[in-house]
């Protein structure tokens, strides 16, 4: 629950509590940790899982590691463990994924072109 207490709505621990139920009263709902490949955990996203898509509820990452570019990976390897689904966030996430979303067409636009 560290990782999560970085969150804002989670600083009351009566509230994190009901989210952890709610990621584990079912299969679709997941935590994923992660971890950049030399390091420790640093970091976590909540998701939804549906037959086409990916919906991101929460993310959080350590403060020492709280970086766009962290953020980006971890987005990233995220959608490559589902590749045939589309990666969208919740209204509070969404200006997240958007970022996201407009990073990937640069980068895809931009080896496209070489």
């Amino acid at each position: 629950m560290g990782l999560l207490s970085f969150i804002p709505d989670f600083k009351d621990l009566a509230h994190l509590q009901t989210e952890m139920q709610w990621y584990l009263a079912t299969d679709n709902h997941q935590l994923l940790l992660w971890r950049q490949a030399d390091g420790d955990f640093s970091g976590i996203v909540g998701i939804e899982v549906g037959p086409d898509f990916v919906l991101v509820h929460h993310d959080s990452l350590s403060p020492e590691e709280r970086t766009a570019d962290n953020q980006q990976q971890m987005l990233d390897e995220l959608a490559a463990l589902y590749p045939q689904k589309r990666v969208m966030g919740t209204l509070d996430m969404a200006s997240i994924i958007g970022e996201w979303e407009r990073n990937r067409d640069k980068q895809s636009t931009t080896t496209n072109h070489h």
